[in-house]
């Protein structure tokens, strides 16, 4: 079966496929999306931490059928963890069991099979370019900020041409290039080289419209004034001098919160005493306390009321 036979036949087709599975997109993503699929160009999600970047490449695999494929980078991340490295232990075992049985004269032969694929360690990219049931696989690089530029300049060779270079195997090709997406929490600027081989999107907070549809997606067991009155405190709270905004992730989590505490409708001392799901940092959580939660809470009802 050919990569494009399951792949959606428009945009709107793209908006449907991916609303089926929960995630309420805009149709600016739903269009750069389907152009990455048709055109099998990766594609670079940016965005803060907590918008839904990650749950994309989920959603994307879970609606298509296809297998995800992840590799979460982190500092210091090299290819003996993204893309192969040798069963040493299982070498070395075979070498002990032919020099004991007499066998090390063929070294060619010897060396032919310790560097055969019978002890090599696959790891995330290199699954990636195997072929898999359903179709090619979503490869998801999360976090790429969090590597260095080496590391970059590596998944050229990746994204450009779907394939790796082993040494003592050779040029390991995929029949058909995975669906790449990669996501970026831009704490630092990914390289020039590497953005131009990708189609790109940048994720921002979701309008209150569109939270709105997201929470009654995710979480619908939130009554409906105490989903309206969330979405309004997150989209108000948003708007003051914060470390870390909070992103949709944590509304989602703040809701299921409440729903949990058996909350009907906000009120200042609920909102204070469940701030800790919403907000990640003690310096933002001091901040909002006492006088503000209140404020803000009037001005949300004022404006609900309107």
């Amino acid at each position: 079966m050919s990569q494009s036979s399951s792949l959606p036949a428009s945009i709107d087709a793209t908006l449907a496929l991916l609303q089926g599975r929960g995630y309420v997109a805009d149709r600016a993503l739903a269009t750069v999306l389907f152009l990455a699929l048709r055109m099998k160009r990766p594609l670079l999600l940016e965005g803060e931490a907590g918008t839904g970047k990650t749950e994309i490449a989920k959603t994307l695999a879970s609606a298509l059928g296809r297998k995800l494929i992840r590799l979460q980078c982190y500092e210091g991340l090299d290819l003996a963890s993204a893309v192969y490295e040798w069963n040493y232990a299982g070498q070395m075992m075979a070498i002990r069991l032919a020099e004991a049985g007499g066998a090390t004269g063929d070294r060619d032969k010897l060396e032919a099979d310790i560097f055969s694929e019978k002890y090599l360690v696959k790891r995330p990219l290199l699954q990636a370019l195997e072929p898999q049931e359903g179709g090619p696989p979503i490869l998801l690089i999360d976090e790429l900020d969090r590597t260095d530029e080496a590391f970059e300049a590596f998944l050229l060779e990746v994204l450009a041409d779907a394939q790796v270079t082993i040494p003592e195997l050779g040029t390991i090709k995929a029949a058909e290039p995975p669906i790449v997406i990669l996501t970026s929490n831009r704490t630092r600027e990914i390289h020039d080289a590497l953005k131009r081989r990708c189609l790109y999107h940048w994720v921002g907070y979701p309008d209150a419209a569109r939270e709105l549809a997201i929470l009654k997606a995710r979480a619908p067991n939130a009554p409906a004034k105490l989903a309206k009155q969330v979405v309004a405190f997150v989209q108000a709270i948003r708007k003051e001098e914060l470390f870390k905004a909070p992103g949709v992730a944590e509304t989602l989590d703040w809701a299921s919160a409440l729903v949990e505490l058996d909350a009907v409708a906000l009120d200042p001392a609920l909102v204070s005493d469940t701030l800790g799901a919403l907000l990640k940092y003690q310096d933002d959580i001091q901040a909002m306390q006492g006088s503000k939660v209140k404020e803000l809470l009037d001005r949300v009802k004022t404006e609900a009321g309107r």
